[in-house]
């Protein structure tokens, strides 16, 4: 330790605590873009979650909140660039300041002199007073690296809020991928050695402790000669050279499924503007609540987007449910043939490549006794494969499932939302009682907002034996649910058991069931908190 100190010990002479200021945030964005890209290695993720969960739920469970830490970190790089960055800007003042100084009897001028003789290696990388920092920010591979790195850093994490991620998913998608450039900026970086120190060798005969204060007769002093410096080797690539080499495994796969043929057996149009798209692809494995990555090659070569799989492991295809809600779905319904009148041909309908299925937090709702599944609007694709799996083991297969007990809630903003739905419900609902198993499902659907004709059509109906909106027994609630009460009622139901809550739905509706999970486990039944990332 006190050899680095050394060595560094007239680096800081110029620079100060600025030097310190910039290297500790740099050994922090090596570590953290390590990380960065771990998240995203879908495939890795969902190798690693089949493999631990049969040792630890909990640890399977860290796994899905892989977006989550991507984030985090995302956000620490922003930081620790940030720090780096101002730091560099003081520490090329101060190289500039000791070049300019006329006082050639100070210790920084001197240092800064230092390489201007023949054969001799300098400490300061600003060589000339004819300069400026502008000029050695764009004219070194470090200074033009670090304008390219910040840049790109600025772009990916704007595109990445919120409002820019839903309404133009297209700047985000194209932006994101200007992490090329950053890894290959971060990379170089430290090719132009900018931040230099005294080598090893000089420390053998020049110990600047002793001789710092003796600088005035370095080289005619035999003790004291002068100092030698050298960069410092570039060592990010050390950090991110692994991490690199999975992702571009990953994205190799990602490359040889696109090109395995798909094809698509079926198309539905719901009224509720939902397509559905029933495919089949050789080799396609699933489980319960999986997702696959879509793409549409008529529509975008580049362009992935992730769907939910609605269809369960027993059936001979696998579908997903599409809301149009923007410009790529609204291509993809008009692909379709959404917006023609007549039947389509198979030959016509798009060619489109899948990616996945990817592990989620839903593969573990048979390894709970009592479940929780709560769905908001579209939210509840994933729960539609659950309950087809749980008809197909239950009706058909008579299979024994550790889950005894199935509370399913969704919450939707409009009537014509349930009409995809509902018969799935229905069919459930009526294999159920004929199985004298109608204690098995427990579904609560809340209809969150209604229009004033619809509100008094279903006044008139409500009394009808089957529900006027979904055509279930079980009758609408309106508004939304109580949690206190639901949670209550299902810890008082189930003392002592292991409780899984899956949610589908937005951020704010998570945190009230992770804090009713935290607060009502505290009673004895113990209540655990599971979310869909994508």
């Amino acid at each position: 330790m006190a050899f680095l100190v050394d060595r560094f010990y007239y680096t800081r002479v110029i620079l100060g605590h600025a030097l310190s200021w910039a290297r500790a945030p740099a050994a922090c964005l090596n570590f953290n873009c390590m990380l960065i890209l771990l998240p995203v290695c879908r495939n890795l993720l969902s190798f690693l979650r089949g493999s631990i969960q049969c040792c630890s739920r909990t640890a399977a469970r860290q796994l899905d909140r892989n977006i989550t830490f991507h984030k985090l970190v995302a956000y620490m790089i922003a930081f620790h660039t940030a720090v780096h960055t101002i730091a560099h800007l003081f520490n090329f003042e101060r190289f500039m300041n000791a070049q300019l100084e006329a006082n050639t009897s100070s210790l920084t001028h001197v240092l800064s002199l230092i390489g201007n003789e023949g054969n001799e290696s300098y400490l300061n990388p600003i060589r000339s007073n004819e300069t400026s920092q502008t000029v050695v920010m764009f004219t070194t591979v470090a200074g033009l690296t670090g304008v390219v790195i910040t840049l790109s850093l600025i772009l990916i994490i704007t595109s990445s809020m919120e409002v820019i991620r839903r309404s133009y998913f297209e700047v985000f998608w194209f932006t994101h991928h200007l992490f090329i450039v950053f890894f290959i900026g971060l990379v170089l970086h430290g090719v132009g050695r900018i931040v230099r120190c005294q080598t090893a060798d000089s420390l053998n005969h020049h110990n600047p402790t002793k001789c710092y204060s003796k600088f005035e007769d370095w080289g005619s002093d035999s003790a004291c000669p002068k100092p030698e410096f050298a960069g410092n080797p570039p060592m990010t690539w050390k950090w991110v050279v692994g991490p690199m080499f999975l992702y571009v495994c990953e994205r190799l796969v990602r490359f040889y499924r696109s090109q395995q043929k798909v094809v698509i057996t079926k198309v539905v149009m719901h009224p509720s503007k939902t397509l559905e798209l029933q495919m089949k692809k050789k080799g396609f494995k699933m489980e319960v609540g999986q997702y696959i990555f879509l793409k549409c090659p008529s529509i975008s070569h580049l362009e992935w987007h992730p769907f939910t799989l609605t269809s369960a492991p027993e059936e001979d295809h696998f579908s997903i449910h599409i809301r149009i809600v923007g410009d790529w779905t609204q291509a993809l319904y008009s692909a379709c043939g959404g917006d023609k009148n007549a039947v389509q041909d198979a030959w016509e309908l798009p060619r489109v490549a899948v990616d996945g299925p990817f592990g989620t937090a839903s593969e573990d709702v048979f390894r709970y006794e009592v479940v929780m599944l709560v769905g908001a609007g579209i939210g509840v694709t994933p729960f539609a494969s659950i309950l087809k799996s749980v008809w197909y083991k239950h009706v058909q297969q008579n299979a024994n499932v550790f889950t005894k007990k199935i509370y399913f809630y969704w919450l939707c903003p409009e009537t014509q939302a349930f009409e995809w739905f509902a018969d799935l419900l229905q069919s459930l609902e009526r294999q159920m009682t004929d199985k004298n198993m109608s204690d098995f499902l427990n579904y609560n659907i809340y209809l969150t907002r209604w229009k004033d004709k619809e509100a008094a059509h279903i006044r008139v109906q409500y009394e009808a034996e089957d529900d006027p909106i979904t055509g279930l027994k079980q009758k609408t609630l309106y508004g939304k649910p109580n949690w206190d009460n639901e949670f209550s009622t299902i810890a008082n139901s189930h003392p002592g058991c292991k409780v899984g809550v899956f949610l589908c739905g937005p951020t704010p509706l998570a945190k009230a069931l992770a804090k009713q999970c935290h607060t009502q486990s505290q009673s004895g039944t113990e209540f655990i908190f599971n979310k869909e990332n994508f």
